[in-house]
């Protein structure tokens, strides 16, 4: 019975662990998958500021694959594709829409497992 006992106790322990490992951010894969039409929807972007974060968030998605295959000051070069998107986007957002993107970069980046120091 003990024996029994100590083997589905393993079994248990070795199913949480691979689970727990499976789950698990990361910044390796960053699949530049950004819904326009829904992005523009939330931030109530006019025509001209959708055109403008279309292409904003076109060149933040080269710079974050850039970033992810970088052997190099991977840091760095995270650091300067998000805070040049955020830099580019309060030119083109207003302060609300700025705040809600903010918001929303900071889910999207927290999901992905990327953690700026």
């Amino acid at each position: 019975m003990k024996r029994l006992g100590l083997t589905l106790v393993a079994a248990l322990c070795l199913t949480t662990a691979t689970f727990a490992a499976g789950n698990q951010p990361t910044t390796e894969k960053w699949e530049a998958n950004i819904n326009m039409e829904k992005l523009s929807s939330y931030l109530k972007l006019d025509s001209k500021q959708q055109e403008e974060v279309a292409n904003i968030c076109q060149y933040f998605n080269e710079q974050m694959r850039r970033a992810n295959t970088s052997k190099k000051d991977k840091q760095k070069h995270l650091h300067n594709a998000i805070y040049g998107n955020l830099k580019l986007m309060k030119k083109a957002l207003n302060e609300k829409q700025y705040a809600d993107y903010t918001k929303i970069l900071n889910l999207t980046l927290q999901n992905k497992g990327i953690k700026l120091q």
